[in-house]
């Protein structure tokens, strides 16, 4: 995703563009070190399972799993996601980037309320955690993490307003499963998930900026089948893992990505264009999915309409089918 400024001549050869470049490189190789990755987790409370009661032990009931933001453990078919994606300061790259993050939570739950439909629409906020870089930083990965003291503030403003953080990836020259393990601490909470963004999965050799990278379904996998584990060991409700896609090659055999108990597995589709141009990279894009895969759909408030003068309608995005359990403005 973040900042989302390709060259003109990948754009005009996808007629999309991918989820937004990264910031200036100055700063890349000023925070190459590991996101927090000590076991005492982040620094913010939030939803846990119950606390023990009093008693012996044979008399102590186990601790209550814990829920998701608006309750229960299971996402779908109760809710529809739906929110905004950002990163501090960085209003290129999505409107999270603007101004007061609580009053843009606010607006984005009012931008979201129309996609409820038969379901309760869950707030989400997708942070990019980790930022593609132009120049490869002190340790060669092309990718800037964000400070854990920022991913607190998200998370405590997530929490007040019930809704999920999800954590994006952009790994440059390191890889996905690397970089997930480095948020473990975030990831082995109730209310954050991950969004990750084969875009900028570099090749040794690419350079991000100039080579649209790409991802298997065996990496997907790898990622999927990690976040099981958080699940079970964590008694955690439902987790996400989301992937972005521009179109169908980005994402090779696919169908080695599969179904894990307590992840649940979907497709984002960042077509940038028209109306038209978007439902035909969606239905494009769809024809890949395994059936165990949900769909997403994303909308961008500068470059949707600077292409087409037009920005779609709830309504035209709830007509898409399948119709997604995902929506996303950038």
């Amino acid at each position: 995703m973040a900042g989302r400024r390709l060259p003109v001549f990948l754009a005009g050869l996808l007629l999309i563009s991918g989820c937004a470049s990264a910031p200036s490189g100055d700063d890349a190789s000023a925070d190459s070190s590991p996101v927090q990755s000590s076991t005492e987790g982040p620094t913010v409370a939030g939803p846990t399972a119950s606390p023990l009661t009093s008693g012996t032990p044979e008399s102590t009931p186990a601790p209550r799993p814990a829920e998701l933001p608006g309750g229960g453990q299971v996402l779908l078919p109760r809710y529809r996601l739906c929110g905004y994606v950002g990163s501090p300061g960085a209003p290129g790259q999505g409107r999270l980037g603007v101004g007061d993050l609580g009053e843009r939570v606010s607006e984005s739950q009012e931008a979201c309320a129309p996609y409820a439909g038969d379901r309760q629409v869950m707030t989400v906020m997708e942070l990019i955690a980790v930022t593609v870089m132009p120049n490869p930083g002190a340790d060669g990965m092309w990718r800037h993490r964000t400070d854990p003291a920022v991913i607190d503030s998200w998370l405590r403003v997530a929490r007040e307003h019930q809704a999920m953080l999800l954590l994006d990836i952009q790994p440059g020259q390191s890889d996905f499963l690397t970089e997930v393990k480095a948020l473990e601490p975030y990831l082995s909470q109730p209310d954050v998930g991950v969004a990750l963004d084969p875009e900028w999965a570099m090749e040794p050799g690419q350079v991000p900026m100039q080579s649209f990278g790409s991802t298997t379904g065996q990496e997907l996998d790898a990622v999927a089948s990690y976040l099981a584990e958080l699940v079970e060991r964590d008694r955690l409700p439902e987790k996400v893992m989301l992937y972005h896609v521009l179109h169908p090659q980005i994402v090779g055999d696919e169908s080695a990505l599969r179904p894990h108990p307590g992840v649940v597995l979907i497709k984002s589709v960042d077509g940038i264009g028209s109306p038209a141009d978007k439902v035909g990279t969606y239905d494009r894009v769809k024809q890949a999915v395994p059936p165990y895969v949900r769909m997403g759909f994303k909308l961008f408030y500068e470059e949707d309409v600077q292409t087409s003068g037009v920005l779609m309608t709830p309504e035209q995005v709830m007509g898409l089918d399948p119709r997604p359990d995902y929506v996303m403005y950038e």
